[in-house]
Parts: structure tokens; sequence; C-alpha cells
């Protein structure tokens, strides 16, 4: 089977996304397209977003390519299915433009996985991926029926089987990336201690997290905690060196401390980012963070009582002046150290204040505290509403829009509700 790979060209006008507006690569279809080219299948990714095409552009890119499956994804990359833009506008669009490709059309994504019958009857696509997808599409692409994993529209009917996918991704062969993909990367996420110089990657070293704090969307979706094998996420890595890149940013829900990964990096001519927590790494560790090459930290601190971590379920045991030592420390082995905090009813906005600028003060960046959106997936949700429904996203931002009077200046001015978004034409 021929199965084309699309990444629309995202626009997040009027989004409550505050996730990075700059394209990355789609590691989700690139891991799709590895499975299912070892599989047997022709695949190729037409990525809109990268290479700066129109929904039109690709939509003939695609057709030219004559494919017998389409999939679209719901958020740019796997890095923000757990913070995706709430509104299916963009892969609408998409999907419109393919409208006269004969083809059977797929949408993954976390909207599929949380929402999947909403998410189905608004991209009026054959079948959706409920959770993690590329074992899914290899079994659609086989002719399989029934997958595991899947809603299916049949006539009037959705056929739901199972749910959600977890893609085993332990044993996931290397990535490979054209060299038009390499030279047009040009953004290194989350970097700040120096300007670009050549090109960026994505990598993934593992999927899920073994924590579930109140706020993470992700218990549909890249939930359960696996650690890739060394050897290919070496040689993948090795590869992009080898076509310039100089900079990777691993996606992973949470980089926890990985001594042969972190030992092997060392010896590599790549500088790196991650996200993580940092109660979780003790001092040695820290250090060999710092020499293995990583220059950006962003490390989940939320709140700065034990109350409002205990409210959000962090499972933090550490006090906050221990956490701060450790940001400390981390900051004279690391270029540049982010603190994330989060809006929390009981933190006193003078301590707050006053954290932050004695962190500050030693070089640790400590953000203004983010009032968080309520994403259908996460305990927080659950905890307002109860288990997500069709309405689920557009109860979410009516909820984030009515009740938060400041956004972040990343949104570009102020949100619209979701009706107000899908209703865009293209």
């Amino acid at each position: 089977m021929r199965v084309a790979l699309l990444n629309p060209r995202w626009d997040f006008a009027g989004s409550i996304y505050f996730g990075c507006r700059e394209p990355h690569f789609p590691l989700e279809l690139g891991c799709a397209k590895v499975l299912l080219e070892r599989a047997g299948h022709a695949a190729d990714i037409f990525d809109g977003h990268l290479f700066d095409l129109t929904h039109e552009e690709v939509a003939a890119r695609v057709r030219d390519w004559r494919p017998d499956m389409v999939v679209v994804t719901t958020a740019p990359t796997y890095l923000f299915w757990r913070c995706a833009p709430p509104e299916l506008r963009v892969p609408q669009q998409a999907l419109a433009a393919l409208r006269d490709v004969a083809a059977v059309k797929v949408a993954v994504g976390p909207h599929t996985s949380t929402t999947p019958a909403a998410a189905i009857r608004k991209l009026a696509v054959d079948v959706a991926v409920i959770g993690e997808c590329e074992e899914a599409l290899v079994e659609l692409a086989d002719g399989r029926r029934n997958v595991a994993g899947t809603i299916v529209r049949n006539g009037g009917d959705m056929i739901v089987t199972g749910g959600p996918r977890m893609t085993r991704f332990v044993g996931l062969p290397p990535l490979r990336w054209g060299e038009d993909w390499v030279r047009r990367h040009r953004h290194h996420h989350h970097r700040f201690e120096a300007q670009p110089t050549g090109p960026g990657a994505e990598v993934e070293s593992s999927r899920g997290c073994p924590y579930h704090c109140t706020f993470c969307a992700k218990e549909t979706h890249r939930d359960v905690y696996r650690r890739r094998d060394l050897a290919p996420l070496l040689d993948e890595i090795d590869r992009l060196a080898a076509q310039g890149v100089g900079y990777l940013y691993f996606i992973d829900e949470i980089f926890l401390p990985n001594r042969p990964l972190l030992e092997a990096l060392a010896e590599r001519p790549v500088k790196f980012g991650v996200q993580t927590r940092i109660d979780l790494w003790k001092p040695d560790m820290i250090r060999l963070l710092g020499a293995a090459g990583c220059v950006s930290v962003e490390a989940g601190v939320e709140s700065l009582t034990p109350e409002g971590r205990d409210l959000l379920d962090k499972k933090c045991r550490l006090s906050t002046e221990r956490l701060s030592e450790l940001l400390i420390l981390a900051k004279e082995h690391i270029p540049f150290v982010q603190a994330n905090l989060i809006e929390m009813a009981g933190d006193d906005e003078a301590l707050v204040q006053e954290w932050r600028d004695a962190l500050r003060r030693r070089g640790v960046w400590a953000n203004d505290p983010v009032p968080l959106f309520p994403y259908p997936g996460s305990p927080d949700y659950r905890r307002l509403w109860g288990e997500p429904d069709d309405s689920a996203w557009e109860r979410a931002v009516d909820y984030y829009i009515e009740r938060f009077g400041a956004f972040s200046d990343v949104q570009q001015g102020a949100p619209l509700p979701l009706r107000e978004l899908e209703a865009v034409p293209a």
C-alpha cells in the first residue's frame, strides 16, 4: 500500500495554543514511515509546515503521489501532543483540499485519542487512531480489519475497537530525514544561550512518563514510560550529526537520568536540550548532563509550596529550598536553566516574586506563573467535568477564556472560542 503521511501548514491565530510555532520534525510520522517501510509498504511524508506549503500545494503533491491511504495529524508533532491546539481548523482545511483524493483518510493525534467520535465527525475521515499511531497504521496498511485502537466510520455508525494504542517503541529503528529536510530545519527548540549556526533536529529517547501530574494530558497517549534501545538512537543521532545538525532537542515527556546515554552523548559533537524534573537528578548526574553537551533544561517546579505540589500530584519529596539548590547547581554546568511555575490559587504572589528574583540573580530563569488549560485527557479536566465527551474541547476553551483575563504573550491576542475557530474557512 502507498501511504501519504501529512503534517499540515499550521496556523495558530486566535488559538489558546502556547507551544512553539516553529516547524519541527513530525516524529510520529517519521516513526510511522520507518515501520511502514519495514513492513513492505511505500510511505512518504508531506510536510506543509517545514516546507512552507499551502494546503492546496500539499494536496497537489499528495495527489501526484497517488496514495491508497492518507494520514493527517491533529497536532504539530509529538512534542505537542500533550499541549496541542484545541481546534481542528488546520487539519480540517488540509483534508478539505484533499477531498478529491480517492484514498482512505485516517486521522491521528491527541484529539482522536481523547474525543475520537467528535474528531472523526469534524474531520470527516474514514478512520481515527486512539492513542499512539505507528503500529496501528501498519496494521491498517496491511489490510487488517478491526484494528485495535481505532474508530471506523461505517455509514452513519462509528465502530470502536479497543484502545488506546501504545506503541512498543523500545526497539524503534533509526529515523531518517532527507538532506532537504535537515537543511530547512533551522530552528533550535528551547535554545537561548547561542544563536543557531546550523540545522537543529528533534529526537526521542523515551516515551511516556511514570508520573501522573494533574495538568498533563497523556492518559490516552504517550502515558506508560518506555526507554528506547540505545544503539538505534545513537545511530539516528550520528546520522543527524553527519548531516550537519549541531543541536538536538529530546522531546521526551520527561528526560530521566540515563548514564549510558549521557556518556555516549559526551563523545559526540552535538549540543542538546531537555525537559525534566530537577528533583529526580542527583548532583553527579547534573554535572554529567552538562558535560554531555546539554545547553538547555526546562524543569517543572510548578508550585512553591508542598501543598501546591501535592495538589498537582507531583509526588515531589524535596523542599523548595532543595529544589532551588539543584536548579542553581544545574546553572553552574548548563548555560540555560528554566524553572516552570503554574498559577496556583494557594501560592503567595509576593513569595513567588521573591523566589523568582532570587533565582534570576543566580542565573536561573523562573517564568511568570502561567494559567493552565484543562486539556481533555488530563486529571484536571476530569476533576472539573468527568470523562471527556464530544464537547470536551469546546468546554475547556470556554472555561479558559472566561476564567483568565490575561494570556501568554505567545498566544497572539485574545483566544477565540473553538466554534469560531473551526468555522474559519481555508
